[in-house]
């Protein structure tokens, strides 16, 4: 069976560190590391064109999800009908999982920040 993979955006490094320093991680393990476009891709997928974008939004549930929106080409729209996002922490004790962000965002929605934060992306595979 051929791989399949994420096809998206890796954070640039020193852009993470100066979100972490911004957004302190609410829960234990810190993802903070991508945006995705699609899952389930393969090497031929082509990577995404776009290499800047802005946060302009956080959510938390209280629970052990944490997740800062993402607007890339003058939208947070992703075409599966859900929100780009950064997973910025969970809490696998508590038995959450990255993929639920999407279901938190989708369930309370996200809020704006005052202004938002450029960001540069990287189009990956991973």
């Amino acid at each position: 069976m051929a791989r399949r993979w994420v096809t998206g955006w890796k954070l640039g490094a020193s852009d993470r560190d100066q979100l972490l320093a911004r957004f302190e991680p609410l829960f234990p393990d810190v993802i903070a590391d991508h945006v995705t476009l699609r899952t389930g891709t393969d090497h031929k997928t082509p990577l995404p064109r776009e290499t800047q974008g802005e946060i302009v939004g956080e959510i938390d549930d209280g629970a052990g999800v944490q997740a800062l929106v993402v607007r890339i080409g003058g939208s947070t729209d992703r075409g599966d009908g859900s929100t780009y996002h950064i997973t910025w922490s969970i809490d696998r004790a508590r038995g959450r999982r990255p993929v639920e962000s999407n279901d938190v965002i989708a369930r309370l929605g996200w809020r704006s920040l005052p202004e938002p934060i450029p960001i540069r992306l990287k189009p990956a595979r991973f």
